[in-house]
């Protein structure tokens, strides 16, 4: 059994995920749900997601697509594209035993993967904030909503956020 594609995304209300490469929001609650949702899993993410991250991130297998020759970070497996890239992720998921495939980003990623995603994990950050990556419309016949959570601005976070999943009408799409 293939494992699932997960898009695990923060964004504003007008759809900006990215400013100048990275989040143009400090919101540490969301980190922790963030890391709840991808630990124990295969992550894919763009170079530039990486960069902005700085560092593996820790118990997950870190999957990075790049077109960029010679471009090898320690703690990361390369994949030339995405198709490579998730026939890892199938690979890495198998052998820990996980259902899931966590993407996290960034937009020319989203872009790709959203096809073949059969649920979107998102935080709505509240507000209409100025960026130049955005996250690519869902489109409302092919997605539903299923829950929806509030979450008030903690004391560090910069804005208030909600937690909303959607999954893709029908039959479940795989990787």
């Amino acid at each position: 059994m293939s494992a699932s594609l997960v898009l695990v995304v923060a964004m504003a209300e007008n759809g900006v995920i990215g400013a100048a490469g990275a989040m143009p929001w400090h919101i540490p609650s969301d980190l922790k749900r963030f890391k709840a949702l991808t630990v124990g899993k295969p992550v894919i993410m763009g170079r530039k997601t990486w960069e902005a991250i700085g560092r593996p991130l820790v118990d997950r297998d870190n999957i990075v697509v790049t077109r960029q020759a010679g471009f090898s970070p320690q703690g990361a497996i390369i994949a030339g594209d995405i198709d490579h890239a998730l026939i890892m992720a199938q690979a890495l998921a198998e052998g820990r035993g996980c259902r899931e495939i966590a993407v996290i980003g960034g937009g020319e990623i989203y872009a790709q993967t959203i096809g073949k995603a059969s649920r979107i994990a998102m935080t709505i950050v509240h507000g209409q904030i100025a960026g130049d990556t955005a996250f690519p419309e869902a489109d409302p016949s092919l997605w539903q909503e299923v829950s929806r959570e509030a979450c008030p601005r903690g004391e560090k976070d910069s804005h208030a956020t909600s937690f909303v999943v959607m999954e893709r009408r029908g039959a479940a799409a795989r990787t």
